[in-house]
């Protein structure tokens, strides 16, 4: 069966996006794998699926998000921007319901073509994170001294420590400490407002940009008074600014590009 798609990037973060609104696809996890393999595949570090929102609901659209291993993910922030811009090009709201399996994210697309999301609310105890056992998210027991957070899915951040992602990412993302894995983070900080950051993501591995990962840095960075509340992070890819308001939401602004877009034949 053949089907339309479209290659997105938010950053460098690259996707593809797939629409299941009008009817199911019915992808396995190892056919999701098969089309983000960047060989014999499309290629991508996720893929998006469009669903119909709930009946009777206000929401734009549903959205599922999935790792290019196959895994299922609760929430991609590049992703969202991603979808928001292409959502915007057939409707007239201003404001873009986007549910997901870790909650309901609203977007806004900007005049220049940026996209703004409302991440929502971090999640700072252990439970929501989560982790194996009681610890101070703030200050994990594991070596280099990282702080944790959920941005609907689990971030662990490490502030200006010798450490190479490519090496150490494998071993942190399963360490027994997060039962569900977890992307790490590793933030040098420039000044109040600016940060750089590199990002291992559980089941895609080193990517170009998190938006995710960028807000759990932001989040964690000011939980320990090292920036302000509104960061530019600097990554691989490119640049988005996250600011955490004073309402608690974490927004974050940046590009959402169509790569290019084609069929594919289901694996």
């Amino acid at each position: 069966m053949l089907i339309d798609f479209h290659k997105m990037h938010g950053a460098g973060n690259d996707f593809v996006v797939l629409d299941e609104r009008v009817r199911p696809l019915g992808l396995e996890p190892a056919a999701i794998a098969r089309l983000a393999d960047r060989r014999t595949g499309i290629g991508c570090d996720q893929l998006v699926l469009l669903q119909a929102p709930d009946p009777g609901s206000d929401d734009t659209v549903r959205v599922r998000f999935f790792n290019a291993d196959g895994s299922e993910s609760g929430a991609c922030g590049n992703a969202t921007r991603c979808v928001a811009s292409l959502l915007a090009h057939d409707n007239p709201r201003a404001d873009l319901r986007i549910r997901t399996d870790a909650g309901l994210l609203t977007a806004e697309v900007l005049a220049d073509g940026e996209v703004t999301v409302d991440m929502g609310q971090p999640g700072l105890e252990w439970r929501q994170v989560p982790l194996a056992h009681q610890v101070d998210t703030l200050h994990l027991p594991i070596g280099g001294d990282p702080a944790a957070c959920s941005m609907g899915n689990p971030h662990a951040t490490f502030f200006d420590v010798d450490l190479d992602p490519a090496r150490a990412g494998p071993d942190l993302e399963t360490d027994p400490l997060f039962p569900e894995r977890a992307n790490i983070g590793f933030a040098q900080i420039l000044s109040r407002d600016r940060m750089r950051l590199v990002v291992w993501e559980r089941g895609a591995g080193l990517t170009p940009a998190c938006g995710s990962g960028a807000c759990a840095a932001v989040v964690n960075a000011v939980r320990r008074n090292l920036t302000d509340r509104r960061v530019t992070v600097e990554m691989p890819g490119g640049e988005l600014v996250i600011a955490w308001d004073d309402f608690g939401h974490v927004r974050m602004t940046g590009p959402a590009i169509v790569s290019f877009t084609g069929q594919v034949e289901l694996p």
